[in-house]
């Protein structure tokens, strides 16, 4: 079936992950496939960049890799099966790039419901629809 699974995770949003994260181990179970997590930090727009400590990247990416691999843990796969990255750009521009760069076979992402109108569910919802038409491998959004 699915032998290398991308699961983008909003660390803003955990719960959010949970449908798809549960999809993911479902759909690699049957053919012992992995699960690579993916979390995307945004850059640091040059006009804060002075108002942040010089080492806030550093502290972001240690912060995320350390919540990613609490992730990765709760899955109870085996180390051989679950890993994870941290990468900084564009949200959807990443996902795509990682998916690329690990050759996955299908992306397993969430969906917001369309009751929410927080202005990150809009912008989460077009980076879902960008990696849904650019991606060169299946992709199944999982409603929530």
């Amino acid at each position: 079936m699915y032998r290398k699974i991308l699961v983008p995770i909003d660390l803003a949003d955990q719960e959010l992950a949970k449908p798809a994260v549960a999809t993911a181990l479902m759909m690699a179970g049957p053919s012992d496939g992995s699960v690579r997590f993916v979390n995307v930090l945004p850059l640091t727009p040059v006009m804060l960049a002075e108002y942040v400590p010089p080492d806030f990247e550093v502290q972001q990416r240690k912060a995320a890799e350390d919540a990613l691999a609490i992730v990765v843990k709760e899955t109870g796969l085996p180390p051989a099966q679950a890993s994870s990255t941290v990468r900084q750009g564009g949200i959807y521009q990443e996902i795509l790039e990682e998916a690329n760069a690990i050759q996955a076979d299908l992306i397993v992402m969430s969906s917001h419901r369309q009751q929410r109108h927080a202005m990150r569910t809009y912008f989460l919802g077009s980076n879902a629809g960008h990696v849904v038409r650019y991606a060169k491998c299946s992709v199944l959004v999982v409603r929530n």
